[in-house]
């Protein structure tokens, strides 16, 4: 006499179920991936961030640097701006050097000398400056989407163009050696421009227009 069904056979799985959990298993699997990827680009994009905000620390540290060892000579301008490039001469250890800053090709790049003892070289090194391409040695990208910049100086308390005329300063010149048995000669006086009293810098990166204040101290002569 044949016994009736109670049930499936124990222990075995329909081919249906089969497939069901290997559908539910693609579908975990799918979904925990996205989120791993999902965690993975925010750990880049918050990696790329920190890295872009801690150079861009770096440069502002530089260019405060810069202002603050400004050194005046009478061989060549110690600050000035031309619209597109910014040029110095600083103190560095070795002598006096001269440094360029300038946004070009959607670059934010400095340009840096070695230290120069004598005149004549710095002059040269000025002169030179005026033709930078932005792929001479010396030159260091700082930054990439720089859209531009611009630069203005503190006369009298109040801000204006880098570019406008400022107030003259009349340093004395120191005679050359008297000669044995003459008078000595006369100091010279030659006009130049007073250095500003700080300078302020606008430079656009990306979206975003950076502003930086540097408030000049006493520099050398």
């Amino acid at each position: 006499m044949k016994q009736p069904r109670t049930g499936r056979r124990a222990g075995g799985f329909t081919l249906v179920e089969v497939l069901v959990a290997l559908l539910m298993m693609a579908l975990l699997t799918g979904l925990s991936w996205q989120a791993l990827d999902g965690v993975l680009r925010a750990r880049d994009d918050s990696r790329v961030s920190i890295d872009r905000t801690v150079r861009l620390s770096a440069v502002l540290t530089q260019w405060e640097q810069d202002l603050l060892a400004l050194h005046e000579t009478l061989a060549v301008p110690a600050l000035s701006f031309d619209g597109q490039t910014l040029r110095l001469t600083r103190r560095t250890e070795g002598g006096v050097m001269l440094v360029a800053w300038a946004v070009r090709g959607g670059q934010w790049q400095r340009w840096a000398t070695p230290p120069f003892v004598r005149t004549g070289e710095l002059q040269e090194a000025w002169l030179r400056s005026q033709q930078l391409q932005g792929g001479e040695p010396g030159t260091v990208v700082l930054t990439e989407g720089a859209g531009g910049w611009q630069i203005y100086f503190a006369r009298g308390g109040r801000w204006s163009n880098a570019q406008s005329t400022g107030d003259l300063a009349l340093p004395i010149v120191a005679p050359p050696p008297a000669t044995p048995g003459a008078p000595p000669p006369p100091p010279q006086r030659t006009a130049r421009e007073a250095l500003p009293e700080a300078v302020r810098l606008l430079v656009t990166l990306g979206e975003r227009t950076l502003t930086r204040d540097i408030a000049l101290g006493p520099t050398g002569s």
